[in-house]
């Protein structure tokens, strides 16, 4: 799982399955994507319940985040992949995007998985961030209890068009990705949102996060269904959508 030299696909899969048991997919997928071509970065995420970031697994729904050599190998890994083939065989519900990575500050797991990102910081149209965070262990009771007022700011927010909060480990390694209309509606909810502004404070004073991300992505296509519907549905997205 080592970042690639230049970032030019980033793609996001979210999952719903019938089962509970679906869990053993993260140990049974982990050799396939190693051997996958093109694929330069990745990370198999358990989700939170719903849009929440708060703590609670749904044991039923799971994430991929994918960083690619090119779109070539995104759609040969969506044509031919067992991966692939058992979300359309098995899935309740499955939404895939696809991102041009736009700018990043930060690593995960000690390497920058959007290097070669444009910088450029933003884009007509929507938007979608990554957050991503290593918890110190003895800053965890902190960082919990405000997550619950940060999570109900985000629900309300105007502009989201959808938001799930992921993670590699329960409680520790926390990530949230989220859909908005546009950059105007994620600069007034980092900035102007009261809870959101405490958090982004106690974080720097009193150092809650060992390693950081954080990422802006312009969407080029999406298909499938995210919570009943597609989120970027209707934004005129130019790209051929996912397959």
């Amino acid at each position: 799982m080592t970042a690639t030299n230049v970032a030019s696909i980033v793609s996001f899969h979210l999952v719903r399955y019938p089962r509970r048991r679906a869990a053993r997919y993260m140990a049974f997928d982990r050799p396939v994507l190693r051997a996958t071509a093109g694929l330069g970065f990745w990370r198999l995420l358990g989700t939170g319940r719903g849009a929440s970031a708060a703590p609670g697994a749904d044991p039923r729904r799971w994430a991929l985040l994918a960083v690619w050599r090119d779109e070539a190998d995104l759609d040969a890994f969506l044509d031919a992949s067992p991966i692939a083939r058992r979300w359309r065989r098995e899935a309740d519900e499955a939404w895939h995007g696809r991102f041009a990575p736009l700018s990043a500050r930060g690593t995960w797991g000690g390497v920058d998985p959007f290097a070669g990102a444009s910088g450029a910081g933003t884009a007509a149209g929507p938007l979608a961030v990554l957050t991503r965070a290593a918890i110190r262990p003895s800053r965890l009771a902190e960082f919990h209890r405000a997550v619950p007022a940060v999570d109900r700011a985000l629900a309300a927010a105007d502009g989201r068009l959808a938001s799930v909060g992921v993670g590699e480990w329960p409680l520790v390694r926390q990530a949230t990705f989220s859909l908005w209309r546009d950059a105007a509606a994620v600069t007034a909810f980092a900035h102007r949102g009261e809870a959101h502004r405490r958090v982004i404070g106690a974080v720097r004073e009193r150092g809650w996060y060992g390693e950081e991300l954080f990422a802006r992505l312009a969407p080029l296509g999406s298909a499938g269904a995210w919570d009943g519907a597609d989120p970027l549905a209707g934004s005129g997205l130019s790209h051929p959508r996912p397959r």
